[in-house]
């Protein structure tokens, strides 16, 4: 009798695709306003706090990037800059930016699907410095998930690429 092959997923796994997906989706809403692709969402006990996409263009502001603005947006909601026990889903690997707003915000957890590479990659004017290395060297208690949902969030720089209002920062 041959044996059959389970391959078991976690609850944990079930929950970071789940909130990828509204990361995700948000980034699709922003490409199509003619933002860039990237989205992030921010949870708190199983709760959504805040769910966005990048507004660099919309609020003609650099430093908007989806993550920046859901941490400002989840601050805002909290009432509070601590958000430990927060997990940032965030559709494309943090910029050292947004990852030392996660750091400062005292976020627990980042989750992302592609990689910062992957921007560089397609164009974007990225400091290509992984989220591991900045945790490595700034001894960050942050807890890193790599490549969730990685396919699907590769496929938003594909839809972006394909938009005639496209621009690059």
């Amino acid at each position: 009798m041959q044996r059959k092959e389970v391959l078991l997923t976690t609850t944990e796994e079930i929950t970071d695709k789940k909130y990828m997906h509204l990361a995700i989706n948000k980034a699709k809403e922003g490409i199509l306003n003619g933002q860039t692709p990237f989205g992030a969402c921010i949870t708190k006990n199983n709760q959504v706090i805040s769910c966005t996409h990048n507004h660099v263009w919309k609020n003609t502001d650099i430093t908007a990037h989806a993550e920046i603005h859901a941490i400002r947006e989840a601050c805002n909601t909290l009432n509070t800059v601590d958000l430990s026990g927060c997990t940032i889903y965030s559709t494309c690997e943090p910029c050292p930016m947004c990852f030392s707003a996660c750091h400062w915000a005292k976020i627990s957890k980042i989750v992302y699907g592609a990689r910062i590479e992957d921007a560089l990659k397609i164009g974007f004017n990225e400091l290509s410095i992984p989220n591991e290395i900045m945790k490595r060297i700034g001894g960050s208690p942050i807890e890193i998930c790599r490549n969730v949902l990685r396919e699907e969030t590769l496929s938003l720089f594909t839809l972006w690429l394909k938009q005639q209002n496209k621009r690059f920062y």
